[in-house]
């Protein structure tokens, strides 16, 4: 795991605090090794732990129990199955899609909400939420790479305000994309460039705290789209922790 470094003296404690912030570890629910390995959960979900790695994300990022999580465009819900474990009984999931994406993901992720007691299902644009100032935690995986990349960075900014909104003074944000490098036709490949993202982030009004390489993959060197199926899933993925400032 790796925190930006600053280059100038006077922000020294800051780059201290952000190097701590790096290695924090998050207080997950007791039972989240538990609720990963129940027989509930499908089997070919489970087989992506080893990829995915969701206890070194969600420590990383800073998911605590008992806090109440916006997961932006959750898709099917791989990842809020591990969210939820992780904030556990105490704690809530909300899984947002837009209508589109719910036309395509609504009957996996409504079974998987029945299943999941802390979970909530909401179907709706994030500016739609009504939850101003509510989550104390949001995550995405894997998609402001199409939001910025086919509207421009206007788009991608106004997409994460619509996250930004949602969180307390001080929430944390878990941002994971598909890494993508200048030179590159990002677009068509369905990638985004890290410092292109937190450039966005920052518009955005968050502070970008600290970057984890967990989700790296030297053997991705991004030229292929990320559907490849030489990939096998596993491209190069950056995974940044940002905040609202209090």
């Amino acid at each position: 795991m790796k925190a930006y470094i600053r280059t100038n003296s006077a922000a020294a404690v800051a780059v201290l605090a952000l190097c701590l912030g790096g290695f924090a570890s998050a207080a997950l629910a007791p039972g989240f090794d538990a609720a990963l390995r129940s027989a509930d959960r499908p089997a070919e979900e489970k087989e992506r732990d080893s990829l995915r790695k969701p206890r070194e994300v969600l420590e990383f990022v800073g998911i605590d129990a008992g806090m109440t999580v916006l997961e932006a465009y959750a898709g099917a819900g791989w990842y809020t199955e591990v969210l939820s474990a992780a904030v556990g009984p105490e704690g809530t999931v909300y899984s947002q899609n837009t209508a589109r994406f719910a036309e395509r993901f609504a009957e996996t992720a409504n079974a998987r909400a029945a299943r999941l007691d802390n979970v909530e299902v909401w179907n709706r644009e994030l500016g739609d939420l009504g939850l101003d100032n509510a989550v104390d935690a949001a995550f995405t995986a894997l998609n402001l790479h199409d939001a910025a990349n086919n509207g421009g960075d206007a788009a991608g900014v106004a997409w994460l305000r619509g996250i930004y909104g949602a969180l307390k003074p001080g929430g944390v944000f878990g941002f994971i994309d598909h890494v993508g490098v200048a030179g590159q036709d990002n677009t068509a490949l369905h990638r985004i460039e890290k410092a292109r993202v937190r450039r966005l982030l920052e518009q955005a009004g968050f502070i970008v705290e600290a970057e984890s390489d967990v989700l790296m993959n030297p053997a991705d060197d991004h030229t292929l789209n990320v559907r490849d199926e030489s990939l096998g899933r596993s491209t190069d993925r950056m995974l940044i922790r940002a905040r609202k400032p209090r």
